[in-house]
């Protein structure tokens, strides 16, 4: 038997991830993309292919060093619409499936969206795209903002970048242009009788909140009008197959604290009227497990109605574990899981009775699976990485429930490494949001630790998702407090376990995990190396740089900061920063806009005044999420880094 190896960072070039999936009109057939990426080229490519059911086999549909995504089948079944890069820029193409090349349908100088949707009688198909209007160059030349929000993580300047919705004819190729009003207009969805489109209305000029759109629809001659607004969330909204009622997740704009669950709802068109069908459940619906990996398509927002509209199916995360829910849209509140186990599930599409999601768990990544709703156990279709994993000493893991302060229960994990003995030296790796939460799926950083010899600790602090809105809005204007304390029982934990070496403690994160990384350097010295990653180290200025901190900071710390400086100055781990003597590498990309550079800039010049070890590491081009999906250089960047300054210090 050949000698098995631990990960190592060249692994994340070998792995494939499945990045979505959409089951034919039959039911029969799968499309489905996967990604790799190319280790000489510094790229990541991505092909569609197809399984046929009955037989199991599954085959490439698209080769070549190019991006094929988002595949979706006609209504018909004969042909498949996509968007690919192959041409030098972002283009709908179509396949069709009984043999032959594929032809693309669409020529914008700036390249398409990635939403786009058939019509019922697979005549036309809608996109998302930038205008062909002549752009000034943002670089170079002069231009005016009004915008509340006018630039944005990973998109850019809104004016610049917001998109609107076109019509395609199929047949002919000519394109209708149906809105022009500077929202960026995605998640397109056609009504059952083909005479509008229902779709989200984001980055509006005069929104605070701009990640949360409005629900428009408009009719083929262009006519918009609203369905839905002046919500704190609104997402993955379908119409139900009479076209009477819409289903969504969202959270109403009413008061209550950031953090609070989101629920399912159906609107009622005609009547106005909104019906909460989740209100008892006491986790939210759509929430996500943080994953280090690219598989964004991956939605665990996404929602699909039943034929019969009688039901819907959605994620809802609870602790550490993601599965597919039925919710009942009418009657009495009825709810019952339809996956379930120690992993993660992500809704990809519903044909009749057969469900169609991906699934990760601790050591795999996500595999596509299907269940057919009224036979039993789902079944794994995909086995991507099975024959290059079977070649690894995959970490052990061990699921750790204690008590923190305030007698809360917490929960976390702990990968074992497996080289080495107990106690080992640990990371602390602390996921960002901070409303999010680690759990039971696949994160390369963490077995990339452990195949360096490294235990992982992560875990669930206060303000994580899936423990109830008491334990995931807890730290409102209080930032620093309980989920630190969260944090550093949780450590204690793993030492009291002997688990953990308490001299050999390293601590990272991004984001919120970079924000709890800066603080918690400032608070005590029992770590001896940080990698806070695009982190929110003052407050004060976050509000004002951030794309999001107008709304974020004023949600989080309670008002705005000529209001309420000391609650601002106090929940700033920059207050603290003076104190700092850890070995800190600060990682930061330059493009983001979530979390700004001045974030870690600011951070770094007093460790350095103070005389604490700290170098930076800058990710040119880089957006918030860069370390995860962002370009293949700054992602081998930050890898080689982090085992480096690990290496040296822990």
């Amino acid at each position: 038997m050949a000698q098995r190896r631990t990960m190592q960072p060249e692994d994340l070039f070998a792995l494939q991830f499945l990045n979505g999936g959409a089951l034919s009109p039959d039911g029969e057939r799968i499309v489905y993309t996967v990604s790799q990426i190319d280790a000489e080229a510094d790229k990541e490519y991505a092909a569609l292919h197809l399984l046929d059911l009955a037989s199991g086999e599954s085959r490439r549909l698209t080769h070549g060093e190019q991006s094929d995504r988002g595949a979706r089948w006609s209504p018909d079944g004969k042909a498949i619409a996509f968007i690919s890069d192959r041409s030098g820029s972002t283009q709908l193409h179509l396949m069709p499936m009984a043999g032959g090349e594929s032809r693309q349908l669409s020529d914008f100088e700036r390249g398409v969206g990635g939403s786009f949707a058939w019509s019922p009688d697979g005549a036309q198909i809608a996109f998302s795209a930038k205008a062909d209007d002549e752009a000034p160059d943002l670089s170079k030349e002069a231009y005016r903002v009004d915008r509340t929000v006018y630039r944005f993580d990973a998109i850019g300047y809104l004016d610049d970048e917001a998109q609107d919705i076109y019509v395609l004819d199929v047949a002919g190729g000519d394109i209708t242009r149906l809105t022009d009003d500077r929202s960026n207009n995605s998640n397109l969805r056609w009504a059952a009788d083909g005479s509008s489109i229902l779709y989200d209305a984001n980055m509006q000029p005069d929104a605070a909140r701009a990640m949360t759109p409005d629900l428009k629809r408009v009719d083929l001659a262009g006519n918009c009008s609203v369905v839905l607004s002046g919500w704190a969330s609104i997402a993955s909204a379908s119409l139900t197959p009479d076209n009477q009622r819409v289903v969504f997740v969202g959270r109403p704009d009413d008061g209550k604290p950031i953090g609070t669950k989101a629920d399912l709802y159906v609107l009622d068109i005609a009547a106005g009227t909104v019906d909460c069908r989740t209100r008892d459940l006491d986790v939210g619906v759509g929430g996500r497990l943080s994953l280090d990996m690219p598989v964004g398509a991956l939605g665990a927002g996404n929602v699909a109605v039943a034929d019969d509209g009688g039901s819907a199916f959605a994620t809802v995360q609870r602790g550490g574990t993601n599965h597919i829910y039925r919710i009942a849209l009418s009657g009495a509140e009825s709810w019952q899981p339809v996956t379930s186990g120690e992993s993660a599930a992500f809704l990809l599409d519903l044909v009749g009775e057969q469900l169609l999601f991906a699934q990760t768990s601790m050591n795999a990544p996500p595999e596509l699976h299907l269940k057919r709703l009224e036979v039993g156990a789902a079944q794994q279709l995909t086995t991507l990485n099975e024959a290059h994993l079977a070649g690894i000493d995959l970490p052990a893991w061990s699921h750790l429930l204690w008590q923190s302060v305030d007698d809360t229960e917490v929960e976390g994990w702990y990968l074992q490494p497996p080289t080495g003995e107990a106690p080992y030296p640990t990371i602390l790796y602390i996921h960002g949001g901070p409303h999010a939460a680690y759990g039971c799926g696949f994160h390369f950083d963490f077995q990339m630790l452990a195949g360096a010899g490294y235990g992982v600790l992560f875990l669930n602090h206060r303000a994580s998702t899936g423990y109830g809105d008491a334990f995931s809005t807890a730290i409102k204007g209080d930032w620093g407090n309980l989920d630190y304390q969260d944090l550093m029982s949780g450590v204690d934990q793993a030492i009291a376990l002997g688990l953990a070496d308490a001299d050999r403690l390293g601590v990272c994160g991004t984001s919120g995990g970079g924000n709890l990384s800066c603080w918690i350097i400032g608070q005590t010295d029992r770590f001896k190396a940080a990698i806070p990653q695009n982190p929110v180290t003052n407050w004060r200025s976050f509000y004002g740089t951030s794309d999001i901190g107008i709304y974020f900071g004023v949600e989080q710390m309670g008002g705005h900061p000529h209001e309420i400086p000391a609650v601002y100055d106090k929940c700033s781990p920059l207050t603290y920063a003076h104190r700092c003597v850890t070995p800190t590498l600060l990682v930061q990309s330059e493009l983001d806009y979530r979390c700004p550079a001045e974030q870690s800039e600011q951070f770094y010049t007093v460790l350095k005044a103070v005389g604490c070890t700290v170098e930076m590491l800058r990710q040119p081009g880089g957006y918030h999420g860069a370390s995860i999906s962002g370009a293949v250089n700054l992602r081998r960047a930050h890898n080689d880094a982090m085992l480096a300054w690990f290496a040296r210090y822990v």
